[in-house]
């Protein structure tokens, strides 16, 4: 081990296609031991697919919450964390055990099978709405023109936020997803989630006092063996769903366009065969996914893997775009291949913190896809591919922004 960077796991150069160097470390080092973003701290980077599936499997020693890994005295000599942090943490993502088993099951009865059938008609219009602002144009930037509003508008409407506050909410989500490590910028990344939680305070109060058919009210309302979200856990949960449930979708879209575009004989046969567009989407999700590693976790105690020890309390980071290329798990694994079968990609994730917005965001790829297919003919991409720029958030995987083109 050492605190010398020995891969680019940040740069520019990495961003644009870290497909390369994450097949170098799952030859070279499959359980590598690396320096993070902040420069200062190591983090365990999993790139094999059977020593990831092993870690998301095992929600006992891997955990979500660093307290977990401490003893309690360990626990009492901690100070409490400030406010917001709490106000921005105290989600399922970052609960284990009973508190995520609660958190769930209280999302789960509000996020219901039920209320995505209902949401495809209004998906499909949102699609189509957007696609006709923009026809005409003969060109649009996919991300910011339809990739970035379809899913913000149907989450916003589904927890029942105004859509017209979609800007306000992609800077805040990109606050939330790219931490700063410097004094000045942690103050603006404060600043920004004080308006955010101001925000969402405003609307719950306005929900507690008159509820409404939507998820905000849902949650307000939800309760589990007589137990409702905290406060702080509401807010907690509802950015994360903010967030979370736009930003997988968005580059989803917008990496999938990307991957049709440069496999012109796998965009023919989608185009001639819409039906494939299930099997599609599965493979988008293994061969450039929206979300490049899953959140952290840690070792609640020492555990070997892959040759290695983890010791008790480090971070494990599972490169989700690593395991999609991996050789040993697919065949062809740097091929685009829309008719790959037992494409089993952990995409969105594997075990109790599998995405629960997964189906959500299956049905708005299928529809906005199938959509920009279908209405905007010859499509192509309008700049060179090697001069996109990509986003920095080391979890997230998509390009800033996507010209194209059609006839």
């Amino acid at each position: 081990m050492t605190n010398s960077p020995r891969y680019d796991l940040y740069g520019p150069a990495f961003k644009a296609n870290p497909y390369p160097t994450y097949a170098a470390m799952r030859e070279q080092e499959p359980v590598c031991y690396h320096l993070g973003l902040d420069g200062e701290h190591e983090i365990w980077f999993i790139t094999r697919y059977a020593d990831a599936e092993a870690v998301l499997r095992d929600h006992k020693r891997f955990v979500k919450n660093y307290r977990t890994t401490l003893t309690t005295e360990q626990r009492q000599q901690l100070p409490p964390d400030p406010q917001l942090v709490r106000m921005l943490d105290q989600h399922m993502l970052n609960a284990d055990g009973a508190d995520h088993t609660r958190l769930r099951s209280l999302i789960n009865k509000a996020f219901t099978a039920q209320m995505v059938n209902r949401m495809q008609s209004r998906v499909q219009a949102i699609a189509d709405s957007l696609i006709d602002r923009v026809q005409e144009q003969g060109a649009m930037n996919l991300i910011d023109d339809y990739a970035f509003p379809l899913p913000i508008v149907v989450i916003a409407e589904l927890l029942g936020v105004p859509a017209s506050d979609q800007d306000r909410f992609r800077v805040w989500s990109d606050a939330f997803l790219t931490p700063s490590f410097t004094p000045e910028g942690w103050a603006k990344t404060e600043q920004l989630m004080l308006a955010f939680t101001g925000y969402l305070g405003q609307v719950f109060a306005a929900r507690r006092a008159q509820p409404k058919d939507d998820l905000i009210s849902a949650l307000i309302q939800a309760e589990e063996a007589g137990e409702k979200l905290s406060e702080e856990e509401l807010y907690a949960m509802v950015i994360l769903l903010i967030v979370a449930g736009h930003e997988t979708t968005v580059n989803l879209i917008g990496n999938a366009t990307l991957a049709l575009l440069q496999n012109p004989d796998q965009l023919a046969q989608l185009k001639n065969n819409p039906a494939l567009m299930p099997a599609a989407i599965e493979e988008f999700l293994r061969y450039d996914g929206p979300v490049e590693r899953a959140t952290m976790r840690f070792a609640a105690e020492d555990v070997e893997l892959g040759g290695q020890l983890i010791r008790r309390g480090q971070p494990v980071n599972v490169v989700l775009a690593g395991t999609g290329r991996d050789p040993a798990q697919f065949a062809n694994p740097d091929q685009l291949d829309l008719t790959r079968e037992n494409n089993r990609h952990l995409g969105f994730g594997f075990g109790v913190h599998y995405c629960v917005g997964a189906p959500l965001a299956r049905m708005e790829g299928r529809i906005a896809l199938d959509t920009l297919l279908r209405r905007l003919p010859n499509l192509r991409l309008a700049v060179p591919v090697d001069t996109l720029e990509w986003r920095v958030t080391p979890i997230i995987r998509g390009a800033q922004g996507l010209p194209v083109a059609w006839d």
